[in-house]
């Protein structure tokens, strides 16, 4: 096991626990609480707060804010938590919030998650794994953000809403409903979706086969003449095949605020 690194000038607390090889640079702060898993590297003048446990590799660069108190009004110190998985990277000013007692005490953020300059999580969000949040990217509390799902520069997520899977929101959008799993959302004159995916999928290796059922499946959601349950009946007796169809048509049918069309 490497030794951890802490410079004389950083400042950690006594309650907190740091896991072999961890760094710590100049001016850095490990709050109260704090559970730092090995390999962890905080930056100059990075900040981590608690109660929080954050796993293993995970890369905190200068003047980040992770593990604050929550930006709510009714926050009066309670005990909440944020729990953060493996190998995730905060680049700088980046800001994540603890959760409150009345949305379930906890944020929670999966692996491998890269939020760039000026990104924020809000209270009690709940980020899945292999997710990208681009510059500015920020989203109100409670918001639920599914796996490998983008959000773009500058984009606004409402509270309450959920961003499916390997979708992709574009730069500068407002999201006040649910973006649907393996779509694409931008805002032009008005919030719309502009149907599959495409290239984010592909990188993602999906095959031509699933692709066009996708595809087929957006088209009767979104470009024919059916409502939302007229389409979706005819993606159940045409595309039943399809698990990522399937799993299209769940996330429909649970949606509470809508979806984006």
């Amino acid at each position: 096991m490497s030794a951890q690194t802490i410079h004389p000038q950083a400042v950690v607390a006594a309650s907190a626990k740091l896991g072999p090889g961890v760094q710590v640079g100049a001016y850095a702060v490990v709050g109260e609480e704090v559970e730092l898993g090995e390999g962890c590297v905080l930056h100059a003048h990075a900040s981590v707060g608690g109660p929080a446990k954050y796993g293993r590799n995970n890369v905190f660069y200068s003047f980040c804010a992770v593990g604050g108190d929550p930006q709510d009004y009714t926050f009066s110190g309670e005990r909440t938590e944020l729990v953060v998985g493996d190998a995730n990277i905060f680049r700088e000013y980046v800001t994540v919030s603890r959760g409150t007692v009345k949305g379930g005490g906890v944020t929670r953020i999966g692996n491998e998650n890269f939020f760039l300059a000026y990104s924020h999580v809000g209270h009690d969000d709940q980020i899945g794994s292999h997710t990208l949040f681009v510059n500015g990217a920020t989203l109100a509390g409670h918001v639920a953000v599914e796996d490998f799902a983008t959000i773009g520069s500058f984009s606004v997520v409402h509270q309450f809403c959920r961003v499916g899977r390997y979708s992709y929101v574009g730069a500068c959008t407002v999201i006040v409903q649910d973006v649907p799993p393996f779509s694409r959302v931008v805002t032009d004159r008005e919030t719309k979706s502009y149907g599959v995916n495409t290239i984010g999928l592909e990188r993602k290796g999906f095959t031509k086969e699933r692709m066009q059922a996708l595809d087929h499946a957006f088209r009767l959601l979104s470009r024919s003449k059916m409502n939302t349950t007229q389409a979706l009946a005819e993606m159940r007796a045409k595309l039943a095949a399809s698990g990522d169809v399937q799993e299209l048509i769940r996330f429909i049918e649970s949606a509470e605020r809508g979806i984006v069309k």
